[in-house]
This record gives structure tokens, C-alpha cells and sequence, in this order.
């Protein structure tokens, strides 16, 4: 059952606290946004999502997935999508307000958190985007052959990536579904040592032949654990502008590619659904 409470503000807008599958949801208001609010599972930031400006990604990781979104096709040229996870629907909604006439999926296997989300944060009713509640692999098992321009995996159980969202079984299934010249991208959470990171890496690097990761430098130098974007093609990648964009974030990044993303990964061997693990629990720093 739902509650709202307050925490100390002054703010009209209340915190909006519901079980969903996934744990305790929370959402909290933007002290500085009148309709703004972020999302958090059990503890866990997951999205922020400003229903006055949908244009606007303040996480980190979902603002190195708005520059895939933007280099994905010429500007404003409307894309087919699937979004296997949905938070709070926060690239989608970016994809509908930079690309308008888009056609978009998002999978998203908590169905509570689906209806709270649409409860409380709406869609434009005028945004072509269907919703499945259904599990990630499941619902891309649905989708045409190559029918995506563009596939984002944001995927998070407790925290970790499911097991079965880590494997080159998986990676087929999205190069299935994806055109010629589509865009896979994938957020990644990993600290040291950097193995599942390195794992990933070489699994994608079995099924599509051109890969990019963009992350903060400390996280690729196994300094602390965080997010990295994975993005891979079977058609040569916007490297150098991905690499402009990402080191002029407010949390500079670094694009690794080519040689140094080979050497990166350190010989690390690809995945297969029979060896699969979830992603590493993240430690409770990183919430803090």
C-alpha cells in the first residue's frame, strides 16, 4: 500500500513510498523543480525524471545514454527503441522529446513499479510508447527481427544485473532484433577489479565487431565502484564525438576503443548462459 510522508520541507509536493516487486519504492520531489523527482529502489537511486522538461538527464550514466540517443541517427530523425528496464521511463521520455514521432518499447518485469511510475510520473499520451511487463529477455524474444534502431539495456535486480542479461545468448537476441547499422548500449556497474566490467566487454566484442565504453576515469582504473556505458554496433561507432560529449559532462568521462578497450579487457573470456553470473553487489558506499 502506498503512504506519503515528509521529510523536514517545505515543499507542497510529498514523498511517495509503495512495495513493488524489486523492494521499497521511493519518490522523492526536486527541491528545485517543481516537477521534478527522482526514484529509489530500497535505497537505490534508479532514475530522475523532470515531467516539465523530459530533455533533462541529471544522472550520469543516463546522460552518457542521452549522447548514444543523440548520435544514434541524424538529429530528430525518429528511431525505433527498445528499453529493456524502465525506472522511471526517463529515456524514453528523452527519446520522445528529442526524436519526436519515435516508436518505442519498454520492458520493464516489475509490474508495480510500472503502475506506480505511470500513476505518478504519466507519459505524454502523445509519445508512442508501449510498455510490457514482462522479463527483459522475454520481451525482447517479441520484437521483429531487426526491427530496433537502437536497444538500451538498464537492467537491475537488487542492485545487479540478472545473470541471464550477461551472456552472448543474450547479445544475440538484441543483434536480432537490431538493423543494420543499429545501436546496442548497455549500463554496467562494476568496481574492483573490474572483472565482471572486463567480462562484458569480451562477450559483446563475440557477437558484434565494434565496441565503445565511456566511463569516469577512476571507475576503468578499478579505483571505486560505479557505471560505465557500453555501446557496440556492427557498423563503425561516433567515437569522436561521443568522446567530445562525454569529456565535457559535468562528471568528465573517458571513451575507450579499439586497442585500448582490447587491452582493457585483459584477455577476459565472453560469457555464456551457462557460466552467467549476476553483476557484483554494489558496496553501501555507494549509495551514501
Amino acid at each position: 500500500m502506498a503512504r506519503n510522508k515528509q521529510r523536514g520541507r517545505s515543499a507542497a509536493a510529498e514523498v511517495v513510498v509503495e512495495a513493488v516487486d524489486g523492494g521499497l519504492a521511493e519518490l522523492i520531489p526536486d527541491r528545485d523543480r517543481p516537477r521534478g523527482w527522482t526514484l529509489l529502489i530500497d535505497g537505490a537511486p534508479q532514475s530522475h525524471v523532470d515531467l516539465d522538461d523530459p530533455a533533462l538527464l541529471t544522472f550520469e550514466y543516463q546522460r552518457r545514454l542521452g549522447h548514444v540517443i543523440d548520435l544514434a541517427a541524424p538529429a530528430g530523425r525518429p528511431l525505433n527503441a527498445v528499453h529493456l528496464g524502465g525506472g522511471a521511463f526517463t529515456l524514453a521520455r528523452y527519446l520522445a522529446a528529442t526524436r519526436p514521432r519515435s516508436t518505442q518499447q519498454i520492458v520493464e518485469v516489475d509490474g508495480p513499479l510500472v503502475e506506480l511510475v505511470r500513476a505518478r510520473l504519466p507519459l505524454d499520451p502523445g509519445a508512442r510508447i508501449r510498455v510490457r511487463s514482462t522479463d527483459a529477455r522475454a520481451g525482447l524474444g517479441k520484437v521483429p527481427d531487426g526491427w530496433a534502431d537502437l536497444v538500451i539495456a538498464d537492467v537491475f535486480s537488487g542492485a545487479r544485473t540478472p545473470a541471464h542479461l550477461t551472456s552472448t545468448e543474450f547479445l544475440a537476441e538484441v543483434r536480432r532484433v537490431l538493423k543494420p547499422g543499429g545501436h546496442y548500449a548497455a549500463n554496467l556497474a562494476d568496481g574492483p577489479p573490474l572483472s565482471h566490467l572486463r567480462g562484458q566487454i569480451a562477450t559483446a566484442a563475440t557477437v558484434f565487431p565494434e565496441l565503445a565504453l565511456a566511463a569516469d576515469p577512476t571507475v576503468l582504473r578499478g579505483r571505486r565502484f560505479g557505471n560505465a556505458v557500453l555501446l557496440a554496433s556492427d557498423r563503425p561507432l561516433p567515437v569522436a564525438e561521443l568522446t567530445r560529449r562525454v569529456a565535457s559532462d559535468p562528471h568528465a568521462g573517458r571513451v575507450e576503443h579499439g586497442k585500448a578497450l582490447a587491452d582493457f579487457t585483459g584477455g577476459a573470456a565472453a560469457v555464456t548462459d551457462a557460466a552467467a553470473k549476476p553483476s557484483p553487489v554494489p558496496p553501501p558506499s555507494v549509495f551514501r
